[in-house]
């Protein structure tokens, strides 16, 4: 019931749930601008790759929620520019291996650095522009956006 309600309110044809190693992060250098659901994922296989942003809610019908999706489909292209993984995890009773590791209550996100550990965390929705000043001060950003 959670996949079919996600999938619907993400407008996916269907949602993805990598069944093999590796296969997040084919999932999305094929569609940067993908919603992977947090089932299976494996943050080491994105590692160095893309920055995971993990959304958590109690439902996909969560008004922060659909909020937060809201911002964040409003800036696509600031997120692609940074490498940022969308990852959603609206099933607290699936516990998921990163609902497990990062225990959100009720709707929160955490930002995770392409260094795989948590840069930050927040019980709010945020826009892309705010996210990306976070994103811009990380050294790793610096030397992205500094090569040639």
């Amino acid at each position: 019931m959670f996949k079919q309600t996600l999938a619907i309110f993400l407008g996916l044809a269907a949602a993805h749930s990598p069944a093999m190693a590796g296969e997040t992060l084919n999932i999305w250098r094929s569609n940067p601008t993908s919603i992977v659901e947090a089932q299976n994922v494996d943050l080491t296989d994105v590692m160095w790759a893309a920055r995971p942003w993990i959304i958590f809610a109690d439902s996909p019908l969560d008004p922060i929620f659909k909020k937060q999706i809201a911002l964040w489909r409003a800036d696509l292209e600031a997120a692609r520019e940074r490498d940022v993984m969308i990852i959603v995890d609206t099933d607290p009773s699936a516990q998921t291996q990163l609902r497990k590791t990062l225990h959100p209550k009720g709707f929160a996100w955490v930002l995770i650095g392409k260094d795989g550990m948590v840069k930050l965390r927040k019980p709010f929705a945020w826009n892309m522009r705010e996210l990306s000043r976070v994103i811009d001060k990380m050294p790793m950003r610096q030397q992205e956006v500094s090569k040639p």
